[in-house]
């Protein structure tokens, strides 16, 4: 996509902060004004008006600050990563406990704002994704320390933080689709006519695989919210281990 004319070039980051010797405005504060405004209403009710209004400022005025709102959607990923980001002493030394903690944490702050990942990747920048910043580089440092000690090269570490942060990724969106359908809801009527149509299809015989996991006591455990928590670390354990087993024994890997 081509890049728009009033687009900066270079990321917010690399440009200065206004003049003044002291700022009215932090990109830290616009930033935490922008994620409140976010969590309480939406990623589409971050706008520069409103931003500005939370601020006490002007339009104009933060204009001085940030281009564009993809420079506000760049502030609020990168406040997402400072979240993120283990503190200090806390990374354990083994690194498959280090990269369970660190998608642990990234699973948690998204859950916690669940507007982020629909919302940062479809308005960032004109459906491109928002830059990497500070913070973003913070949290990648601390996943490639996190594998310091982990048995691959520097492929193989790529590949599985990219593994790991799909699989992260993937179940924020599922998680947050679910909440959304628990919060919407169908009607009494709407509900009692889908479960019509399903037992009718279902008693055709030409779902013998769905009938017998509605006869099955474990069947509606696959649609349980609340084994959400247990499934994300069934499939992260099995994600690292299988990734372990794969260098260690790659005679057995699949293709």
């Amino acid at each position: 996509m081509p890049r728009s004319p009033h687009r900066p070039a270079q990321p917010i980051w690399a440009r200065p902060e206004p003049a003044a010797r002291l700022p009215r405005f932090s990109r830290e504060r616009i930033a935490q004004v922008a994620l409140a405004i976010a969590d309480a209403e939406g990623f589409a009710a971050v706008t520069m008006r409103r931003v500005a209004a939370e601020l006490g400022s002007g339009t104009m005025s933060l204009y001085r600050y940030i281009a564009t709102k993809a420079d506000l959607a760049a502030l609020l990923a990168d406040a997402l990563m400072g979240e993120a980001v283990i503190p200090d002493g806390e990374l354990p030394g083994d690194w498959r406990a280090a990269l369970a903690m660190i998608a642990h944490r990234t699973r948690d702050v998204y859950l916690h704002h669940p507007w982020a990942i629909a919302g940062l990747q479809g308005e960032a920048g004109g459906g491109q994704s928002a830059p990497m910043g500070p913070n973003g580089l913070r949290h990648f440092e601390q996943s490639l320390a996190a594998l310091d000690g982990a048995p691959f090269d520097m492929h193989g570490k790529l590949d599985l933080l990219t593994i790991v942060d799909d699989y992260v990724m993937g179940h924020v969106l599922r998680t947050a689709q679910m909440h959304a359908s628990a919060r919407t809801g169908t009607g009494p009527a709407e509900a009692a006519e889908l479960m019509k149509f399903v037992h009718a299809e279902l008693s055709s015989g030409r779902f013998p695989q769905l009938q017998a996991m509605t006869e099955d006591p474990g069947g509606p455990l696959a649609v349980d919210a609340a084994r959400l928590e247990a499934r994300f670390e069934l499939g992260l354990n099995a994600l690292i281990d299988g990734a372990f087993r794969a260098w260690a024994y790659p005679a057995t890997r699949i293709g």
